[in-house]
């Protein structure tokens, strides 16, 4: 699937969801103001959500970091339009692909000290590209924060059908994957990793650092 026709099928699902998509989420996307808490921003720094949506947790992050310059990434146009709603000011937003941006032309800043990429990854259907895309923007001794739906293997096997299929209905796939992929990243690419399973291991939760 292209840039162009994922962000269509995204404008589509979240047309009308991005209106109540804070409150009807808030208690299955699990682990984000754990994620939030763990940024430890240094003064000044530049922080980019990659697929920030309708801005929750660029919000958060404001509130938690005054002086925190923020950008947002999202390749649609609805979830952005929340977005500018709720941030104003406080952040800068653009419309664009996770799998290949330039930041510098986008954001006026070519690297980050933070990124985040939350409940993302399942969405893109190119997230290992997403990831390596995240990682080219992450300045010296920054770190990526990932939170996402987990492997699911500490769950009852009723509960994990119920949840993919209705996952499904959203265009959701949780990335079982993921950790191996982090682990090869991060030992290509002399980072440090600290990967967590959260919840009976219905979240997982890394962060990639740079040393």
């Amino acid at each position: 699937m292209n840039g162009s026709t994922h962000a269509a099928l995204m404008d589509r699902t979240y047309r009308h969801q991005r209106r109540i998509y804070d409150l009807t989420r808030a208690w299955f996307l699990l682990g984000r103001d754990h994620l939030i808490a763990d940024l430890n921003i240094p003064a000044g720094g530049n922080v980019l959500e990659v697929a920030c949506g309708t801005g929750r947790n660029l919000d958060h992050i404001a509130r938690c970091y005054p002086g925190c310059n923020l950008y947002g990434l999202d390749i649609s146009e609805q979830m952005l339009e929340s977005a500018r709603a709720k941030l104003g000011t406080r952040a800068v937003l653009v419309q664009g692909d996770a799998c290949g941006f330039d930041a510098q032309e986008a954001f006026g800043v070519a690297k980050f000290d933070r990124i985040v990429l939350s409940y993302s990854l399942s969405m893109i259907p190119d997230w290992r590209a997403a990831l390596i895309e995240a990682m080219r923007h992450l300045a010296p001794g920054g770190s990526l924060h990932i939170v996402d739906f987990g492997v699911q293997d500490r769950l009852p096997h009723c509960f994990r059908a119920i949840l993919n299929n209705w996952l499904a209905r959203f265009h959701v796939l949780p990335r079982r994957e993921l950790p191996a992929e982090l682990t090869t990243l991060t030992h290509r690419n002399s980072m440090k990793l600290d990967l967590q399973h959260l919840f009976r291991s219905y979240v997982q939760y890394a962060v990639m650092r740079s040393i």
